[in-house]
């Protein structure tokens, strides 16, 4: 039997949650944050996402308002009963002067599994974003799954950021020497920050498989591939220090 899940977020100043609602596979905790912000992570209730399921998790983040989202575990794409693709669809919206670190843990691209994952962002002119994306393909010693992606990110209206991955069984390519080759974990960090506007970010190669780009408009893009998840982390905290004017509000962790 597949599974439906629609959870939803709404964060309000003073670190107030006034929508937390939690839905099949998706239960949404509030836990501890330090300062202003309202934490929420994301806990998984039953194992999802299988084949057909359709989930959806919605952020709001008011203006004004702080949140920071985790999760407790990573995010398992298993074969499931029924044919096709899962799908995984985030959306989120941060308003004038609010701000949304969004940390979640890695998903797995477990072998024989099929995940199609979208993550849209709407900014205001004055928002301030943290988000992290990590994928591994396959558990220890497995092959991995199909894993499709594609992040879009609006600031002020206009594009900032669109870009699609396709990893697996079925997508051209993904592990020759122009693409992951021998890696098998990948990841991002973007930060936007109206303070970017200002002071742009130099592009900086944090090696071989890793680098630092500052994007059109108040943002930064870290990118790189690893052999494992725990590089990958590593890399990511190492192109986040090369954001002083963020040190206070970014953490790849």
């Amino acid at each position: 039997m597949t599974v439906t899940a629609d959870a939803r977020i709404v964060a309000a100043p003073g670190g107030a949650l006034p929508v937390l609602r939690s839905d099949g596979p998706l239960a949404l905790r509030r836990t501890r944050a330090a300062g202003a912000y309202a934490q929420v992570t994301v806990v998984g209730a039953m194992t999802a996402p299988l084949g057909g399921d359709r989930l959806r998790l919605t952020a709001t983040v008011e203006p004004g308002a702080a949140l920071r989202v985790t999760s407790a575990a990573a995010t398992v794409a298993l074969p499931g009963p029924e044919p096709g693709a899962a799908t995984y669809d985030t959306v989120l919206t941060v308003a004038e002067d609010a701000e949304l670190h969004w940390l979640p843990e890695p998903v797995v691209s477990a072998r024989g599994s099929d995940l199609t994952a979208t993550t849209r962002v709407d900014l205001a002119p004055g928002a301030r974003l943290v988000l992290r994306e990590r994928l591994v393909l396959g558990r220890a010693g497995e092959a991995p799954g199909r894993y499709a992606g594609r992040l879009t990110v609006h600031h002020a209206g206009r594009p900032l950021l669109d870009q699609e991955l396709s990893f697996g069984p079925g997508a051209p390519g993904w592990d020759g020497g122009a693409i992951l080759d021998h890696h098998r974990a990948a990841g991002q960090l973007l930060v936007v920050d109206p303070a970017l506007a200002e002071k742009p970010a130099d592009p900086v190669l944090l090696a071989d498989t890793a680098v630092l780009t500052p994007l059109p408009g108040p943002a930064a893009l870290i990118t790189a591939v690893a052999p494992d998840a725990l590089t990958l982390d590593h890399l990511l905290t190492e192109g986040a220090a090369h954001l002083p004017l963020l040190l206070p509000r970014v953490s790849a962790g």
